[in-house]
C-alpha cells in the first residue's frame, strides 16, 4: 500500500516543467524535419538500435556486449562529428534562420543594387549565358570569397554582363554580392548532396542549392541550356521566374532600400 500511494503521490507541475517539455519536443521536431529524407535517417536508426541493445544488455547482464558499445561510445560520436560535418553545419545555420533571430535583419541591397542584379539575371537569360550569383546576408561567405578573384566593385549590370561571358575566365564559378558590392567572382560552391534535387539539374543548379543548404544566401542561378531564372533559398529552388517576380521574391527576402544618393537627389529636387 504504501508504495503504491508513494507512486500515485506526484509532484505539481509547475510552468517550468512544461517549458522544459515544450522546448524539448520543439528541439525533436526540427531535428525530425532537418533529418528526413537525408542520411542521417539511417544514422539515427543506427544510433537508436545500439541505444536499445545497450539497455537489453544490461538487463540480461550481457557483460561483453555491454562493455563494448561503452567502449566504442565515444569514438561513435566522433565519427559523425567527421562524417557529418556538413549536415551539422546545415543543422546549426537552419537554427540561426528561426523566426526570432529574423528581429535582428536588416536590409542589405539598395533598390539600386536589386534592379541591377534584376537587369543582369534577365539580359543573361534572353543571351542563355549561365551565370550564379550569390546575394550574402546575415551569415557571412568569407570562405568562398578567399577562394575566388577579388573584386570589390559597385553591383552594375555591366559589371555581371562582363563576368559571365563565356570567353570571360570568371564565368566558371559564382559572383558573391555583399551589400552594394560584388565581392568576389569565380568562387567556387558546394554542390548539394541532397538525393532529393532533380538530376535534370546541372552544376549552377547544385551548387546554389548546396551553398543554400548549409546559410541564409540568396543564389540567382540563370541556366546556360535554356536561360530559366531560378532563386535558391534555403535549399529549395524556385524555377522559371519572370522579371517582376524575380523583382518581387529579392525584395521580399533581400529588403531593399533607399541609397543616400537617391534620397540626397529627391531632397534636393523637392528644396527646389
Amino acid at each position: 500500500m504504501d508504495s503504491l500511494a508513494e507512486l500515485l503521490h506526484r509532484p505539481t507541475i509547475s510552468w517550468r516543467d512544461l517549458l522544459d517539455i515544450a522546448l524539448v519536443s520543439f528541439l525533436i521536431y526540427e531535428l525530425l524535419l532537418l533529418i528526413r529524407g537525408t542520411r542521417a535517417v539511417q544514422m539515427a536508426l543506427s544510433g537508436g538500435f545500439l541505444i536499445g541493445l545497450f539497455f537489453l544488455s544490461d538487463w540480461l547482464q550481457l557483460e561483453t556486449v555491454n562493455w563494448l558499445i561503452r567502449y566504442l561510445g565515444a569514438y561513435v560520436v566522433v565519427a559523425i562529428i567527421v562524417l557529418f560535418q556538413s549536415d551539422i553545419r546545415r543543422a546549426l545555420a537552419h537554427f540561426g534562420r528561426a523566426p526570432f533571430f529574423r528581429y535582428f535583419e536588416r536590409a542589405t541591397s539598395t533598390d539600386e543594387t536589386l534592379e541591377e542584379l534584376v537587369i543582369a539575371a534577365t539580359t543573361l537569360s534572353a543571351r542563355k549565358t549561365g551565370a550564379i550569383i550569390v546575394v550574402e546576408r546575415q551569415i557571412g561567405l568569407r570562405n568562398y570569397i578567399e577562394g575566388g578573384i577579388p573584386l570589390d566593385a559597385t553591383v552594375t549590370y555591366d559589371l555581371m554582363a562582363t563576368i559571365f561571358q563565356r570567353e570571360s575566365p570568371l564565368h566558371d564559378g559564382a559572383a558573391i554580392v555583399q551589400g552594394d558590392r560584388v565581392a568576389a567572382a569565380a568562387c567556387f560552391l558546394p554542390l548539394s548532396v541532397n538525393p532529393r534535387v532533380s538530376r535534370e539539374l546541372g552544376t549552377r543548379h547544385r551548387a546554389a542549392i548546396g551553398l543554400t543548404e548549409e546559410n541564409d544566401a540568396v543564389a540567382i542561378v540563370v541556366s546556360e541550356e535554356t536561360g530559366i531564372i531560378s532563386l535558391a533559398i534555403a535549399g529549395d529552388l524556385e524555377r522559371s521566374l519572370t522579371v517582376d517576380s524575380l523583382r518581387i521574391r529579392l525584395r521580399a527576402l533581400l529588403g531593399g532600400r533607399r541609397s543616400r544618393r537617391l534620397k540626397s537627389l529627391r531632397t534636393g529636387g523637392a528644396s527646389v
